[in-house]
């Protein structure tokens, strides 16, 4: 089924992996982002969703089939989190013309579901892993929740089908994105590399022998269309990951030799990127001159805050996808393959040198 599409967040990680699906699957595409870029395929919608009148001037000419939220807006403090958050949620569903054919909206949200928010992340009382999806809600404020509900107003008072898809950490390309581990291990590798230091991991002793798991765009973007065109899939929320497991101790050396590199031996010592890559601004654009990338601004590549968190959690995290495997999704994606797609992706597009 091709219908006509909005992505809010077109411009970002999963939302540039569901838009390009969604063309490659004939569907009209609508992408909306506050400065939208050119994507084949894609007509560009510009518009904050903070700003409810703008929002609903910007859409007043379109009437989707299917809604995809892939975008939010970090704030300093959970409580702006949940209040802009909630509000661009809410203000995009009310712009909406009222449907009068079957219209499905997909909000990808994330584990901290089941982690709890950056202000108390990994701590206090959390689910035993692998997570579930029945597990619920943590006792504990989380924009995420605040997103759903919103949702849920306005599927209520629309009458539209929803489904809510958590991803582990997400693999994928986009530039200026605020979470962004694949492409800021590429650039500290190619730093590394560059500059001589240690390829040293960033992360705890938990995550380096743990076992872990990621989510490839490409692989969500799948699970989102798959929940649009699948009946039984309509109301649910769903966990997503790429389907393999694997340890960072093993990760590290394959993502090390990709680039030409040795993995520095790991002593339990936390390096976090933060601290590591502090001072490399001018470095990567003495880089990014030299070798004529499209990108000499290290900010809007790497977000060292954000793999720092992940990397740097005292506990093992795995996701379970049973639910939606039971009801048909089956799409699997090798994660160290992901990661390899997307750094040749970025080499090619002169991101990376």
């Amino acid at each position: 089924m091709a219908g006509t599409a909005l992505i809010a967040g077109a411009s970002g990680i999963v939302g540039g992996a569901t838009a390009a699906l969604l063309a490659e699957r004939g569907w009209t595409v609508h992408g909306l982002s506050r400065r939208p870029t050119a994507q084949a395929g894609v007509t560009p919608v510009a518009a904050d969703l903070q700003d409810a009148d703008a929002t609903a001037a910007a859409l007043a000419g379109v009437d989707p089939d299917a809604v995809f939220i892939t975008t939010w807006a970090r704030q300093e403090t959970e409580a702006e989190n949940i209040r802009v958050n909630a509000a661009m949620v809410r203000n995009l569903l009310a712009a909406l013309p009222r449907a009068t054919r079957p219209r499905h909206v997909a909000l990808v949200t994330g584990l901290k579901h089941y982690l709890g928010p950056f202000e108390a992340y990994g701590k206090g009382t959390l689910p035993q892993t692998p997570f579930r999806e029945e597990q619920g809600r943590l006792d504990v404020d989380n924009f995420y929740y605040a997103q759903e509900d919103e949702l849920f107003a306005a599927a209520a008072r629309d009458r539209f089908t929803w489904s809510v898809h958590r991803p582990h950490t997400v693999i994928g390309k986009a530039v200026g994105n605020a979470m962004n581990m694949g492409t800021t291990l590429a650039v500290y590798a190619s730093l590394c590399r560059e500059t001589g230091r240690p390829f040293a991991f960033p992360g705890s002793p938990a995550q380096w022998h743990g076992l872990t798991d990621m989510t490839d765009a490409r692989q969500l973007a799948q699970q989102l269309l798959w929940a649009v065109e699948t009946p039984a899939a309509h109301d649910e929320a769903f966990n997503i990951v790429n389907g393999d497991v694997f340890r960072w101790q093993w990760m590290w050396g394959r993502i090390a030799a990709w680039f030409g590199l040795e993995a520095a031996p790991f002593d339990g010592t936390l390096r976090p990127l933060a601290d590591q890559m502090a001072d490399d601004a001018e470095v990567w654009r003495r880089i990014a001159t030299r070798e004529g990338l499209a990108e000499a601004d290290l900010s809007r590549l790497a977000s060292p805050w954000h793999t720092d968190a992940d990397l740097g959690r005292p506990i093992e995290v795995v996701t379970d996808m049973s639910k939606s495997r039971r009801l048909g999704f089956t799409a699997y994606q090798p994660t160290d393959d992901a990661f390899f797609a997307l750094f040749g992706q970025l080499r090619a597009d002169r991101l990376i040198p």
